[in-house]
Parts: structure tokens; sequence; C-alpha cells
């Protein structure tokens, strides 16, 4: 129960759990220019938020036990993620990522469209292969539908990738090529 709480976050709260978890990323890091890599994307990232959304985003943090104040002997206090907050930062991972489907299919089709310009083609393509890693089924170059609820996987792969802004979801309840895509997904 605890991966669907983590998705009811807001999208700052999401990113504020998954910059304390980048210090779990840097202890695994492999080599300097792994550690480096990981180190530069979470200070750029800190940087972007908004420090007033900040503060309400962490008191809010605190309140749900997500994270923990940490008192120093030198009197400052370090924020750290709980126990329960290092679950949800790690309840996802893009290499392992897998939609559960559920047993009966609610009849609504998923789809993810998306612009994402030529300066974010690495982007562009990382997310066009992790969708059909997924499953999804490329409709067109920048369009992919998928039959069961992902709504929590798309939108932590679009963070992952940072291209909320050139990515479009969609709930559809019917579609005038229905029948060709039941026969791919087996609904």
């Amino acid at each position: 129960m605890t991966r669907g709480f983590y998705f009811r976050l807001s999208a700052n709260k999401k990113k504020i759990i998954l910059l304390l978890a980048s210090g779990v990323a840097l202890s695994l890091a492999g080599s300097p220019k792994s550690y480096f890599k990981v180190l530069n994307s979470a200070a750029e990232e800190w940087r972007r938020i908004n420090r007033n959304t900040l503060k309400r985003a962490i008191k809010s943090l605190y309140r749900s036990k997500l994270v923990e104040e940490l008192d120093k002997s030198n009197g400052s206090t370090t924020m750290i993620l709980s126990e329960r907050g290092k679950e949800q930062a790690i309840s996802f991972n893009i290499e392992t990522m897998q939609i559960k489907k559920p047993k009966h299919w609610d009849g609504k089709w998923r789809v993810a469209l998306f612009d994402i310009p030529e300066k974010r083609k690495p982007a562009r393509e990382a997310l066009r292969a992790t969708l059909k890693k997924l499953g999804f089924y490329e409709f067109q170059k920048s369009v992919f539908i998928y039959p069961y609820p992902c709504a929590n996987e798309l939108d932590y792969v679009i963070e992952f990738f940072r291209i909320r802004p050139y990515v479009r979801t969609m709930l559809v309840t019917s579609m005038d090529n229905e029948l060709h895509l039941k026969q791919i997904f087996g609904v």
C-alpha cells in the first residue's frame, strides 16, 4: 500500500524524496564519474525548487513520517529519509519497473503523448524505450497506449527523465481501432 501513497504526493514532495534518496545513490556509485554525475544532478534539482514550496513540502513530509530530523552534536539539524521514506524512494526502479495487470480490464486506455524538443533527444529516446519495455503499444512515434492503470509508473518515468513540460497523459474510454488494440493486448 505504501507505493500508492507515495504517488499521491505532489511533484515537489516526490522530488524531495528522490533527491534525499540520491544520497543512497551516491553510496552505491561504482566510480568517481558516477558519483559526480549523481551529485551534480541532485544539486541542480535542489536549486530548481521554489523555497516557499520547499518549506511547505518538507513540513508535510515530516507530518507524513517520510522524513525525519536528525539532531547533530554541533546543534544543527539534518533532514533524512525515514525507513518509510526510503521504501517510497526505491519502490520504483527505472530498470526493473513493471506494471501490475489487474484481473479485469476496466475498459479504459491510458495514452501518453509527447513532443520533446530536439535538444532533449536522449530523454525522448529513453522515454520511448522505457514505454516499450513497460509494454506500451507505439500507436505513432510520439503516442503510446496501454490498457491498464499505470499513472504512478508514468508519473515516475516522466519525473525521472525530467520531461514533465513535454508529456501529456490521457485516460480514454473508446477508440476507433479498439478491436485491433484489444487483440494486441489480449483484453
